[in-house]
């Protein structure tokens, strides 16, 4: 696969998390069919120029926001994550697990 193409399938599975949740770099990475690329969707959300992609839904797998505390993109991805109804405390978000996957939505969550 190409890295435009991958590229395309990153960028899809970011716009297809539903506002007001989350899901870290290698669940977007394996949604997109690309498991064990978190650090691709990372790279490629630090040269996103799209504004309307919903980057701000993408965190660590531990559910904290990957800028520095008290940086501006910090800032910027508590306010749009706090707009959308999300709960941050620190820097980390509480009380949601990320978005389920397609198989858990049909089969339930895995054992």
């Amino acid at each position: 696969m190409d890295s435009e193409t991958a590229a395309e399938r990153i960028f899809a599975a970011i716009r297809a998390i539903p506002r007001g949740e989350v899901a870290g770099y290698g669940e977007v990475a394996r949604r997109a069919g690309l498991p064990g690329r978190a650090r691709l969707v990372a790279r490629l959300l630090g040269q996103n120029e799209d504004a309307r992609l919903p980057w701000h839904r993408v965190l660590r797998s531990d559910g904290r926001i990957a800028f520095p505390e008290g940086s501006k993109g910090w800032r910027e991805q508590s306010q749009r994550l706090r707009a959308e109804g999300v709960k941050v405390e620190n820097g980390r978000v509480r009380g949601q697990r990320a978005a389920p996957s397609v198989d858990e939505q049909i089969w339930g969550p895995g054992d």
